[in-house]
């Protein structure tokens, strides 16, 4: 059996078991053994070199702003608005095959900024060139999601479950657990507060799932199972996302108001093209950067931008 087979497996019986208090250790184990699955899915294959053509793209400037999205909701026409770097763009789908890259130049600060083959449903299970698309985006420093304005909710929803499945954590700063390998001396689990997610059998047999018989634990927070996995596991990037809604001109009123009044969003429309939108983005990528690589834990979670 392969390993997606292995996870959609392991993923139904999780949706047939019930969640109470009798079935928790049970789902923890499970959800630890879907993230050791996902981790190996991801894994390049033996001999392979890197990301693949036009993936290798060397990082420049003082911060890497990652445009990600569907195919055809705009990210390369923003690309040319915003640096003057061609990128093919069209009404129909997967035009951009390889990743773009443009220059932002503002206030002496020189911003790469990566334009992207749309993501797909899927892309966590290596569809398309979703894993190459993910791995430039980890190594981002800002995530520019673009969504179209009248298809939000569901491609917004679903981009956030596919980034979520490969280790990127949008918005979130890393849960506050003390996690250390030992040789010997068995499993050591203490907390500073008191926990309603995690105890300490559920600690153990996580541990075990990993075979991690020595190791040392401090909860500092009340985290959850998941947060534990993403420790364990030590390799989840935790980035600031932007929501950028485009193409506002094909949506009532209504709706652009509620989109802008959502945390960490712009509305737009590259139709229009007009320069406030262009200094709007630019200010913001220059504020977010500075934020995210002089303050990555203090300020990233004020909610409105």
């Amino acid at each position: 059996m392969g390993i997606l087979e292995r996870i959609k497996e392991i993923e139904a019986e999780m949706a047939r078991t019930q969640k109470n208090k009798a079935t928790e250790y049970h789902l923890g184990q499970l959800k630890a053994k879907i993230a050791k699955l996902r981790t190996q899915l991801l894994e390049p294959p033996k001999g392979s070199s890197g990301g693949g053509d036009g993936f290798e793209v060397t990082k420049f400037g003082h911060g890497r702003v990652a445009l990600i999205g569907f195919p055809s909701v705009g990210k390369s026409t923003l690309l040319t608005m915003l640096t003057g770097t061609h990128s093919e763009a069209a009404s129909y789908e997967f035009t951009t095959l390889t990743c773009i890259p443009g220059i932002i130049h503002y206030n002496d600060t020189k911003i790469q900024l990566l334009d992207l083959p749309g993501i797909i449903e899927g892309a966590s299970e290596g569809k398309g060139r979703g894993r190459q698309v993910i791995s430039v985006a980890k190594s981002s420093d800002l995530v520019l999601m673009i969504l179209d304005a009248s298809k939000s909710e569901g491609h917004r929803q679903i981009l956030t479950k596919e980034l979520e499945a490969v280790g990127l954590r949008l918005n979130k700063r890393p849960p506050q657990i003390y996690f250390k390998r030992k040789k010997t001396g068995g499993i050591s689990f203490n907390s500073m507060i008191p926990l309603t997610h995690v105890d300490e059998k559920l600690c153990y047999q996580i541990l075990h799932e990993y075979k991690i018989h020595n190791a040392e634990v401090l909860f500092r927070e009340d985290a959850t199972v998941d947060d534990l996995i993403d420790v364990i596991e030590g390799n989840r990037k935790y980035i600031k996302c932007v929501y950028v809604y485009n193409k506002i001109d094909v949506v009532g009123i209504d709706d652009v108001d509620k989109l802008a009044r959502q945390p960490n969003s712009l509305v737009i429309s590259c139709n229009l093209q007009a320069c406030y939108i262009l200094c709007l983005l630019y200010q913001l990528i220059h504020i977010l950067l500075k934020l995210c690589l002089a303050l990555p834990l203090v300020l990233l979670l004020c909610g409105h931008i």
